[in-house]
């Protein structure tokens, strides 16, 4: 399996900026030239019109701020952009540790939310999916991370649910019992076959020159980021043997690790040079 769309097909202008704002932008003081974004888009493949409309986009989810000097125009991180962007990278970069001390504690939620508010029911899916849990049933969620307790307690009253569902730690009866229910709670076939093709993608990647190399580490982060989302980290015994998702968390450390330096000094020159043309 492959994937050889380019980088503006796979996420749009506006998700890869995001990820260059939180990849280069955050690290170096939080703000970047018009310019500077714009050839780094370039090298993404994305096209100067919509790397410029893409950043009023960012700006009215007021996640960045604008400031002209002279002709050119300065973004900045605003404290929401900053705060987002940071714990995104926190989350990125924590993510895919193994989960080995696991005390086979099931954190439980029952919420049946009928029918008639279907989208009421989805929204809590989507959200307790983010957390970690699995659906057993349409109105029962599992969760090995008990430690998530409170997170759930926000959500549930977030959504006006919490007087409505029955929160639980639960055992079962022995571990052949988790490996069962982790199967019928998550899809991880599926799973395994998506880290499958980004440890693929990643390991057919030999970006020649600075520019290169900062494109591949752009996509590199802008392909891992969604796997936190996706992914509700197992403890390694309720996992298939030769798990990928361990595969995959290989390759990502290695490469950002490898590519890292070397898009950053140039993404960095890059801002620079606008800089002192602007001075």
């Amino acid at each position: 399996m492959s994937d050889d769309r380019l980088p503006a097909q796979r996420g749009g202008a506006k998700a890869l900026l995001l990820t260059v704002l939180g990849e280069f932008v955050l690290p170096a003081g939080g703000s970047a030239w018009t310019s500077s974004l714009v050839v780094a888009a370039g090298a993404l493949g994305i096209g100067e019109k919509n790397a410029r409309q893409a950043l009023p986009r960012i700006a009215d989810q007021g996640l960045i701020e604008s400031s002209r000097h002279g002709r050119q125009v300065r973004w900045t991180l605003t404290t929401e952009g900053r705060d987002l962007l940071e714990s995104g990278a926190a989350r990125i970069y924590s993510f895919g540790s193994a989960f080995d001390r696991w005390d086979r504690a099931w954190l439980v939620a029952h919420c049946p939310v009928p029918e008639s508010q279907r989208a009421l029911r989805n929204q809590l899916r989507t959200r307790l999916a983010f957390l970690g849990f699995g659906e057993i049933s349409a109105s029962l969620m599992i969760s090995p991370h008990v430690e998530r307790e409170p997170a759930l307690s926000e959500v549930l009253d977030a959504l006006g649910l919490i007087d409505e569902c029955v929160v639980l730690r639960s055992t079962t009866s022995s571990s052949e019992e988790d490996i069962d229910l982790a199967a019928r709670a998550w899809e991880l076939d599926a799973l395994a076959a998506d880290y499958r093709v980004f440890s693929e993608v990643q390991r057919r990647r030999s970006p020649s020159g600075d520019a290169d190399t900062f494109a591949a580490t752009v996509e590199l982060v802008h392909d891992w980021r969604r796997f936190p989302f996706v992914d509700p980290e197992l403890p390694t015994e309720l996992l298939p043997d030769g798990w990928a998702g361990s595969t995959a968390a290989a390759d990502f450390h290695d490469r950002h690790v490898a590519w890292g330096a070397t898009a950053r000094a140039w993404f960095s020159e890059l801002d620079a040079l606008e800089s002192s043309r602007v001075g």
